[in-house]
């Protein structure tokens, strides 16, 4: 894609994004990613109803009349967005592909984030740690984010979310909300690895996922023989998609994937839900937010 054809897709993905999270997600993200805690903003005079746990001893001895200390809530959030960037991202058509919609999806949040004062950054990872880029806030660092999403090349070819959130647990010291946008179609080092990396990562962040996906990585057309290319690897085979027997082992092994992937995400407590690039990714993004809030 051609720099001018790459500025105008970033402007279209911009205006998209941004009207979205203005208008639809704006008091959704509110509610449902809440700050670090309480933190103390003043002391008044005790009302009728105030909790008496938050009287303030020393200042109501001091003016022989009660007073309590008054909490707000602490707000500014610190968002990691930690996306897949592997080749299997390519999967789909151009427009309908993983990789735009996971970006579409990623700039929303972004702008959501910034929208509320808040500070995003971003892991890319295939099976290593591609690129980091700290948080902070402000559009034009949204739209560095975007721009890298829409042309970064991974160096690795495989995908390992492990080493993802391994490295969000170490990276970010204070408490996050982390994104992890991914196909999940691959668990490196195997169900029991993913889920301890999951359990780690959630008991320090609040981890949030979403699953996008292609419909054709959960079942196949029955049109005869049809070349498969494994985006990761690189390797192509023909497979016979004639044979009933091949299409339920291929939809039985996708059935297989979403199963232990639902495993692992509940024991952990981590919300999640699952985009497919054939449907709007806008509602079942608000039903997790409402889910949440």
């Amino acid at each position: 894609m051609q720099t001018r054809e790459m500025l105008a897709r970033l402007r279209r993905v911009e205006i998209r994004a941004r009207g979205l999270s203005n208008e639809v997600f704006a008091g959704e993200y509110h509610s449902a990613f809440k700050g670090r805690g309480m933190a103390f903003s003043e002391v008044r005079e005790y009302r009728f109803g105030d909790d008496v746990r938050n009287i303030d001893w020393n200042v109501t001895a001091r003016f022989n009349a009660p007073y309590v200390k008054v909490y707000e809530e602490e707000r500014e959030l610190t968002v990691m967005l930690v996306v897949d960037v592997s080749g299997s991202r390519t999967f789909g058509t151009e427009e309908l592909s993983v990789k735009n919609v996971m970006t579409e999806m990623a700039a929303v949040l972004a702008f959501s984030t910034i929208h509320n004062n808040d500070k995003v950054g971003v892991i890319f990872f295939s099976d290593r740690v591609e690129k980091f880029i700290p948080p902070k806030k402000g559009r034009k660092h949204v739209l560095r984010i975007i721009w890298e999403l829409m042309s970064f090349e991974p160096a690795g070819q495989g995908t390992d979310v492990s080493v993802a959130l391994r490295y969000l647990t170490n990276a970010i010291k204070r408490r996050c909300t982390a994104f992890v946008l991914s196909d999940f179609i691959d668990f490196s080092g195997g169900e029991p690895r993913f889920s301890e990396a999951v359990k780690i990562a959630s008991n320090k962040h609040d981890l949030v996922a979403f699953r996008v996906y292609d419909p054709r990585e959960e079942s196949l057309p029955d049109v005869g023989l049809l070349r498969l290319m494994d985006a990761e690897l690189g390797v192509a085979r023909w497979v016979n998609t004639s044979s009933r027997r091949v299409r339920e082992a291929y939809a039985a092994a996708a059935v297989a994937r979403e199963q232990a992937l639902r495993r692992v995400f509940s024991k952990s407590g981590v919300d999640w839900a699952s985009v497919s690039t054939d449907r709007d990714y806008v509602q079942p993004m608000l039903k997790l937010f409402k889910q949440r809030g």
